[in-house]
């Protein structure tokens, strides 16, 4: 039971278990229709503002990422599936892992979806509690066709985010031939499941919509289509019951509608962990593993974003001027810092010469090379996921996967082997990155301190670093709190946070309208939960934009 798919269209597995003339095609999503109305009581789409289209930017064909694609399995069936990430193609970073722009239809990709879907589904129905609670009907035999209906119903309803056609139920009604020809009723509902967990409307997010009328290339999006955006940006997975029940109400045909569900998802725990998610992606730490040390930084940096964006509502540059950090007993020793009462906890700084996330070892872990910390790779990472500036490539005949120029001395202090400065085809790059780097020399890739370098003590460490353009600092704190007086970060992190939601990096004139009008109306400043609602009350969030050409 194969699923094909190809960069302009899509087919599916056939309900009768070949590909052929049933199987599932682009037209399935047809049942988003505008049957749930567009919140002016007529059913049709009504023209919007001339300056509110203007903030509705392009919007592609988004396939789930490995870990949205786990989340959603997870929530689907009950079952975390194992090995998602070994069948299925590595998600590019960029650094997000949602960019639509980066990912194509693959051979691998439909061999480890089918491979998946099929061990999932045997594993979920020879699981009686799973498969029980799926089931929202007890069968009366292997040819419960009502039963089986039902499930197909229940069930479709969640993995395709929107309710099923008649003409679709029909078609996977034959799969309780799989059934029948078992004898067992879970052959039916096992071959179900794994059409469904390929299916190319669960792999894939697909917005249609409505074009709307004098603006040609606008489309308002359906109700369905309105809550998937909304879980998958602030939940990281497909929407629960009672947000697809939201849309089927009407519910999500207001901008009132919509921040009132937006702002359900984020008080959530899901909603907790996607925000987590987003700034591991961000700023490069996701990848640190959960346990040991290593955890209790990703716990530490949690907790941060956890009180100042969602307990106090702080502005999000706050995030980098924290006076206070949560730390176990370990990381606090390892930090040279106060331990915490009772064994981890919420402590003071104090005179430590840290502050904020700049500090953490979940943030200073990110930037290392050649087993060491790399001045230039932690000044690009400031420079890029901070401030959002552009660092031009290296030129092709340059050696590019090095930090220090060929012929540097090991034996030397790294001030003087990091010359790349003085090389005149590489200076006016590194001078913007590599004194940056060397202000959080002191701090090596586990966040704890040094006065010296590995095996040299003839090597001392001051920390003095340079923000050209900026200014001086010495050590995390002091470039956290110039950063904040910079004014520069508030736009670069709700640039990173639309850029996260629309699944896109690149910006165009579109996006950026819609940014800077949010910004302008708070003043400049980024708060999370005030951008989030901002740009999901949006004419943008409810609408999507054909690229040029596409429609030809």
């Amino acid at each position: 039971m194969a699923l094909l798919l190809s960069a302009g269209c899509y087919s599916g597995f056939s309900a009768s278990g070949a590909d052929g003339e049933d199987s599932v095609g682009a037209t399935d999503s047809g049942a988003e229709g505008g049957e749930s109305g567009t919140g002016d009581g007529t059913g049709e789409d009504p023209p919007i503002p001339e300056g509110d289209a203007a903030e509705v930017g392009v919007s592609g064909l988004r396939r789930l990422s490995i870990t949205e694609y786990e989340r959603t399995v997870a929530d689907l069936t009950g079952l975390m599936p194992e090995a998602v990430g070994e069948l299925l193609p590595i998600d590019n970073l960029t650094p997000f892992d949602n960019d639509y722009t980066t990912q194509t239809p693959s051979e691998p990709l439909v061999k480890g979806l089918e491979l998946l879907s099929g061990d999932i589904a045997e594993a979920v129905v020879a699981d009686a509690q799973l498969r029980d609670a799926l089931l929202p009907c007890e069968p009366t035999g292997v040819d419960d066709a009502a039963c089986f209906e039902e499930f197909l119903s229940s069930f479709g309803r969640r993995a395709l985010r929107r309710p099923l056609t008649g003409e679709e139920l029909t078609r996977y009604g034959i799969l309780l031939e799989h059934g029948v020809e078992a004898g067992e009723f879970d052959a039916a509902v096992a071959a179900a499941l794994r059409m469904f967990l390929q299916h190319p409307e669960l792999v894939y997010r697909v917005e249609i919509g409505e074009e709307v009328e004098g603006q040609p290339g606008v489309f308002r999006l359906g109700a369905y289509e309105v809550a998937t955006r909304l879980s998958f940006f602030l939940a990281g997975t497909t929407p629960a019951p009672w947000l697809l029940d939201a849309a089927e109400a009407g519910d999500l045909d207001s901008r009132e509608g919509i921040a009132a569900a937006a702002s359900q998802l984020l008080e959530g725990d899901e909603g907790r962990t996607a925000i987590g998610r987003f700034h591991g992606l961000w700023l490069g730490y996701h990848q640190l593993a959960e346990e040991g040390l290593s955890g209790a930084m990703l716990g530490e940096t949690q907790a941060l974003i956890e009180r100042n964006i969602f307990d106090e509502r702080q502005p999000w540059s706050e995030l980098l001027t924290a006076t206070e950090t949560y730390v176990t007993a370990e990381l606090a020793e390892h930090y040279g810092i106060p331990e915490p009462d009772g064994g981890e906890g919420w402590v003071s700084y104090e005179e430590s010469g840290r502050g904020g996330l700049l500090s953490h070892g979940s943030f200073l872990s990110v930037g290392v090379k050649f087993g060491d910390t790399s001045p230039t790779q932690r000044g690009l990472l400031v420079r890029t996921r901070l401030f959002c500036q552009e660092i031009p490539l290296p030129a092709d005949d340059l050696m590019v996967d090095v930090d220090e120029p060929p012929g540097a001395d090991p034996d030397a202090c790294k001030t003087e082997r990091y010359y790349m400065m003085n090389e005149p085809a590489c200076s006016s790059c590194h001078q913007l990155m590599d004194p940056i780097g060397f202000g959080l020399e002191q701090y090596d890739a586990s966040g704890a301190l040094r006065t010296e370098e590995p095996d040299k003590p003839e090597c001392e460490i001051t920390g003095d670093g340079d923000f050209v353009g900026v200014g001086a600092f010495n050590g995390p704190k002091e470039l956290g709190d110039m950063a904040v007086e910079s004014g520069l970060v508030e736009a670069c992190a709700s640039r990173m946070l639309y850029r996260y939601a629309t699944g896109h990096f690149e910006l165009d004139e579109h996006d950026e309208a819609l940014i800077e009008r949010v910004l302008e109306d708070q003043d400049g400043t980024f708060e999370l939960f005030g951008f989030v609602e901002a740009y999901v009350s949006s004419e943008a969030f409810r609408h999507r934009r054909e690229l040029q050409g596409e429609g030809e």
